[in-house]
């Protein structure tokens, strides 16, 4: 069973853009998110878990990006 995205990713990029821009005025990312969330129509969760990914794939958290974890699943 496929998993239907309900937001789009220019939805998602612009949801993580606006956190990373908001970051400096919170005291901790979780803050941020939730700021965030309501305005863009989803879960603080859903937001933090892009953020998340984002920051796997750019190389600023430690982790497996994105492209790797589907290369190896294949």
């Amino acid at each position: 069973m496929s998993k239907t995205n309900k937001y789009s990713p220019e939805v998602r990029e612009r949801a993580v853009r606006l956190v990373q821009e908001a970051r400096k005025d919170y005291p901790s990312l979780w803050s941020a998110v939730e700021s965030i969330a309501p305005k863009i129509g989803c879960a603080a969760v859903t937001l933090h878990e892009w953020v998340k990914k984002h920051e796997f794939d750019t190389g600023v958290r430690d982790g497996i990006p994105t492209a790797e974890r589907v290369e190896v699943q294949t």
